[in-house]
């Protein structure tokens, strides 16, 4: 029983892993702009597409080792990804923005963003399924009956190491004190001299490379691409966000782990077909106690 239960949080810490790495670039987003970015989703299965071309270019071309051919795909994956959010910042979000159109266009405007990604892929590449390459050879740690694989524990491990890094970006940088000054009054922030714009697109670049690794580990960790693998992830991401309490970096990064906990479990007592009903009804009881999410805090406006 205690084996079970021990292998369930492995388990769960790798899949809420996937959740919290989305999730960032959501609450990124929404905490800088109050923007629900529903492309966020479409950028990772961007990402885990571009990190595909990247391993199979290197595999090709050279005859570097797997783990060298991962060690390059990772930093290039990440900065593809970012310009692929960064453009869509440019071309869609800005000139809205700009024009101080209403927040409902700007979401009906990333919904379709999501769209032109999926269905922008399906047309180039097509329909049919790719499978990415084996980077590196899995390796099985055993402790009694409790089981882990290497790739796992990176998994896990690079979660962790995104939520410190861009933890430690935005409350101890100066380019974090902006992106938090933008989120309290973005009318205000230009009259003290710094370049919202420039803020905006470098929370883009945060928010889209950590959906560009997360791509990755999860195209190594279940190795079939298709057009379509974002968009439910992306809505669960979305949803550990809010339940989290979007705009906060904690309540996305523990909601993300929450959600993977709650599926993994309701999978190991449950029929798997009960898996989303079930977790979605624990966090709608959630939602239903605190709206706010877990760690978001209620905001008051004068009138």
């Amino acid at each position: 029983m205690l084996a079970s239960i021990l292998q369930n949080i492995i388990n769960a810490l790798q899949w809420g892993s996937f959740y919290s790495l989305i999730a960032l670039g959501y609450t990124l987003v929404y905490g800088v702009l109050l923007l629900i970015n529903f492309a966020h989703g479409d950028i990772f299965m961007v990402g885990a597409y571009i990190a595909f071309f990247v391993a199979t270019f290197f595999l090709s071309m050279t005859t570097l080792p797997g783990w060298m051919v991962l060690a390059l795909t990772i930093p290039l994956g990440m900065i593809l990804t970012a310009l692929v959010g960064v453009s869509l910042e440019r071309i869609a979000y800005r000139p809205l923005r700009r024009k101080g159109a209403h927040r409902l266009y700007v979401v009906i405007t990333a919904l379709m963003c999501g769209l032109v990604l999926e269905n922008g892929n399906l047309a180039l590449l097509g329909a049919s399924r790719k499978s990415f390459p084996e980077l590196i050879d899995k390796v099985v740690y055993t402790v009694g009956t409790v089981t882990m694989t290497n790739l796992k524990v990176a998994v896990i491990l690079s979660a962790l190491l995104t939520f410190a890094i861009l933890q430690f970006i935005v409350t101890k940088t100066k380019i974090g004190m902006a992106m938090r000054a933008i989120s309290y009054d973005k009318f205000a922030v230009p009259l003290m001299g710094i370049p919202i714009d420039t803020v905006i697109v470098f929370t883009f670049v945060l928010g889209s490379a950590f959906a560009g690794l997360a791509g990755l580990l999860f195209a190594l960790s279940y190795p079939i691409l298709d057009p379509y693998m974002g968009a439910m992830i992306g809505w669960k991401a979305f949803i550990a966000a809010v339940v989290g309490g979007i705009g906060d970096i904690r309540g996305a990064f523990f909601g993300g782990f929450l959600l993977g906990f709650v599926e993994i479990l309701v999978v190991a007592f449950f029929p798997s077909t009960y898996r989303d009903l079930i977790a979605f009804s624990i966090l709608l009881v959630i939602l239903c106690i605190k709206p706010t999410g877990l760690f978001g805090v209620a905001k008051t406006t004068k009138i």
